[in-house]
């Protein structure tokens, strides 16, 4: 009886502790913060990966955000994201014609977006029973920059002052994230996720080309080049004719004898006016959830004094 009654006194004792240390851990976190890098891949008048075999072009980009617990499925989290897009002609599919333009652009973007997720599984739990794997989809708002940049003699350009096409376009724009993602629980305290998201937006000059030519606004392109490059603005014709067939062997300059004879026929972009450009982001990152004891049992656990459970 003796011996039966110290086990019993055990056995109770070890689950007493075990089930405050696992209380330790059993908290509301709605409040969460995240961060993730990436690759960033553009679509419009100088890559097209659905209609053309083109490779890719990747950029990178990196994301800041904080999100909110604001139902059993659902999150609700804004962001913060510098995000870095090119595109040029060189390895363009010869089936598309766009190899003789020889354009290029770049852009280094600022964005912010108010975005909502809904998960496959709960995510309004205590720490400890959130699940392992998770996935979600998404969608929301969000205003973006839109300043692209082409390269003459040496210099990155800014291309949306000069007004190549003779069309005003935004320094700021609106854009739509959307896509899915999956989360993977590292421990108590975060998860690693993999994000996909693609950017609708409502304007065709990402990349500063729309006009499927410059035949409706060639003549002032050239008045603004004046004769041998002493013109107003030379550099609008020299940044919107750059293919060989239209410049001067010998200079590289704009050959503008030849633009006058073509009428201004020099392919520039596909010309559909209901095509918008838009870009994916391939994102890897860690969200960070935040309660009152992280810093204590997570990035200072005292190792030497104290053993705590681990749920990693």
């Amino acid at each position: 009886m003796k011996r039966l009654t110290l086990l019993v006194v055990f056995i109770l004792m070890g689950e007493s502790a075990f089930s405050q240390s696992f209380y330790r851990y059993r908290f509301d976190a709605p409040w969460s913060v995240s961060a993730s890098g990436g690759l960033t891949q553009y679509f419009g008048e100088l890559y097209s990966l659905w209609r053309y075999n083109e490779g890719i072009q990747p950029e990178w980009n990196a994301n800041i955000s904080v999100r909110k617990v604001v139902g059993t499925y659902t999150k609700l989290r804004w962001e913060v994201s510098h995000v870095r897009m090119s595109g040029q002609d060189p390895p363009a599919d010869p089936r598309s014609f766009r190899s003789p333009r020889d354009l290029h652009f770049r852009a280094r973007n600022w964005e912010t977006s108010l975005i909502g997720e809904i998960h496959l599984k709960p995510v309004k739990v205590y720490n400890i029973t959130r699940n392992f794997i998770n996935f979600y989809a998404f969608g929301g708002v969000g205003v973006s920059t839109n300043n692209p940049q082409a390269e003459l003699n040496g210099r990155w350009v800014d291309l949306r002052p000069l007004q190549l096409e003779n069309n005003p376009y935004n320094k700021h724009i609106i854009v739509f994230p959307t896509g899915i993602g999956m989360k993977y629980k590292a421990n108590v305290w975060s998860d690693f996720f993999i994000e996909l998201n693609y950017r609708w937006t409502l304007t065709d000059y990402l990349d500063d080309i729309s006009a499927f030519n410059i035949s409706e606004f060639y003549m002032d392109l050239i008045r603004d080049y004046g004769f041998n490059g002493n013109g107003p603005n030379p550099d609008r014709l020299r940044l919107a004719v750059r293919n060989p067939d239209f410049l001067n062997s010998v200079t590289g300059e704009p050959d503008v004898q030849k633009i006058l004879e073509n009428r201004g026929r020099i392919r520039r972009g596909s010309g559909l006016n209901e095509r918008y450009d838009g870009y994916l982001t391939v994102n890897f990152g860690v969200e960070l959830y935040l309660s009152n004891d992280i810093f204590d049992n997570w990035i200072f656990r005292n190792r030497v004094n104290e053993k705590r459970f681990r749920f990693w």
